[in-house]
């Protein structure tokens, strides 16, 4: 008879911790779905469009810069120069302003992307009588590029301070498009 008051007390005692394992749990579950819906340690589309765009737009202005100072020693004309020196300004600024928009964003861009050193390589290689052809031709892939950058993060975000750095640089970029693709026509028509 004293076996059954034992198991009974034993029995109340393994419920009792089962009862405190199984509150205890949804407890944690609780806290995790906490941190799950909490906008501090979740990611949203715009900070990831916003940081994409950031590491792009500094890829290939890095990019037009490093073309545009091998213009502006290896050109032989005047014009490709002049616009080369116009276009690396316009880049440095750019990138500046991206950096530093970054950094107030906690973003560090860092992470350059390395597939631009083909067309940076057969820029250096072009021989003189095709260098110049071979550059703008370049210039204009890249701010084409640039210029969806800009178009589809003006798109995707609401961020007034990106839409503002937009707004500054799309006419500008536009405006670079232009004066690249004049210098090709230019160039159709002397050849």
């Amino acid at each position: 008879m004293k076996a059954k008051p034992v198991l009974k007390a034993i029995f109340k005692v393994l419920f009792l911790l089962i009862i405190i394992c199984v509150s205890s749990c949804r407890k944690n579950n609780s806290i995790e779905n906490t941190f799950k819906k909490n906008e501090a340690f979740t990611k949203n589309e715009e900070e990831e469009t916003i940081a994409f765009f950031f590491i792009e737009t500094a890829n290939i202005g890095k990019t037009i810069i490093s073309k545009s100072q091998i213009a502006q020693k290896k050109s032989s004309e005047n014009s490709i120069v002049i616009l080369g020196k116009k276009i690396e300004n316009n880049q440095n600024r750019l990138l500046q302003e991206i950096t530093e928009l970054a950094n107030k964003k906690l973003l560090i861009i860092s992470e350059i992307n390395a597939s631009h050193r083909r067309d940076t390589y057969e820029l250096i290689t072009a021989n003189s009588s095709n260098f110049d052809r071979v550059y703008l031709n370049s210039m204009k892939k890249c701010l084409e590029e640039q210029i969806k950058l800009l178009e589809n993060v003006s798109k995707e975000t609401n961020d007034k301070i990106i839409l503002k750095l937009v707004l500054k640089y799309l006419p500008e970029q536009f405006d670079l498009l232009r004066e690249t693709e004049a210098q090709i026509k230019n160039k159709i028509k002397k050849n």
